[in-house]
């Protein structure tokens, strides 16, 4: 049991930091073949696994990790395709702005968005992680947010994987 415990704090974590692994459907699946593991146990591991990977996202987002030089951006000569992209994305970064600046006045706002996503999904978790770490939301609001809400959601699942199952297969 202690093993798979292990196998699913890896995959929540790895599933935090690369959207492509989907740890639901590593749960539903192994919930399916080990019956006997707790399911508040797997809630609990999922739970600190995602929210440690989305940890390095935070910090990110927030400056206070500094990103690898394959990943920053180097400056090259405007070409007419450049120019048009940067007028069709101007609306996107104005809608950014002015989301950031309503939750630096609102600071509970964005607890709240951060929870409920961390519990269902929508907005995207990983969306309201980064604007969790741009808006420069309290660390420990932002763990236990995160930690309750994934929690709820993991040990749902884990608990009725054949309610479930039908969403994801």
């Amino acid at each position: 049991m202690l093993t798979w415990l292990a196998v699913c704090l890896g995959v929540a974590f790895g599933s935090a930091i690369l959207p492509l692994i989907s740890i639901e459907i590593f749960l539903i699946g192994l919930v399916s073949q080990e019956p006997g593991i707790p399911w508040l146990a797997l809630g609990a591991v999922i739970a600190v696994g995602q929210v440690a990977g989305k940890l390095l996202y935070y910090y990110a987002a927030k400056g206070s990790l500094r990103l690898p030089r394959f990943l920053h951006r180097e400056p090259r000569e405007p070409s007419v395709r450049r120019e048009r992209w940067a007028l069709r994305t101007k609306r996107m970064r104005a809608r950014v702005e002015w989301l950031v600046e309503r939750c630096h006045r609102h600071p509970r706002w964005m607890v709240g968005t951060y929870g409920v996503s961390s519990v269902l999904g929508v907005p995207p978790f990983m969306a309201t992680t980064i604007m969790a770490g741009l808006v420069r939301m309290n660390l420990t609001a932002f763990v236990s947010a995160g930690l309750i809400g994934r929690f709820i959601r993991f040990s749902a699942l884990a608990a009725s994987p054949a309610l479930f199952a039908g969403w994801f297969f």
